[in-house]
């Protein structure tokens, strides 16, 4: 019959030691990481920084149209066909939209071009163009 592994003492506090010291350094570490932060008294915000803002310049967007109601317009690309943009309509371009709404709308293929902010995708003027060619 095989001997069971016997383990010497020395071995015992060995291990002891080691498991000691890392449950020190656990604590050690967690206690300072739990101190609150201290505030910059020397910071002055009193008075606030001017920052100069860029006026983003309007892009435009040529093609056709998918969709079209008061709050927003859907345009196919005219050069690439499978670029597809949904413009939400500013209050100005809003106005002109329900007086063209009011005249019969856009119609699905109507040629436009849309005069937009490239920050936040609002439309700000729609031209109309030509009509589509019927066949």
């Amino acid at each position: 019959m095989k001997q069971p592994y016997q383990v010497s003492p020395h071995r015992m506090t060995l291990n002891a030691r080691t498991l000691g010291v890392a449950a020190v350094c656990c604590g050690l570490f967690f206690g300072i990481a739990t101190l609150p932060a201290r505030s910059q008294e020397s910071a002055n915000t009193a008075k606030p920084i001017p920052v100069k803002t860029v006026k983003a310049k309007p892009a435009y967007f040529e093609g056709t149209v998918m969709h079209a109601n008061g709050a927003q317009i859907t345009v196919r690309g005219k050069e690439n066909e499978l670029a597809v943009r949904t413009f939400t309509l500013s209050p100005q371009a809003a106005e002109k939209m329900q007086q063209v709404i009011d005249q019969g709308g856009f119609q699905y293929g109507d040629r436009v071009k849309v005069e937009y902010d490239p920050v936040t995708s609002t439309a700000l003027k729609i031209k109309k163009g030509k009509p589509p060619k019927s066949s």
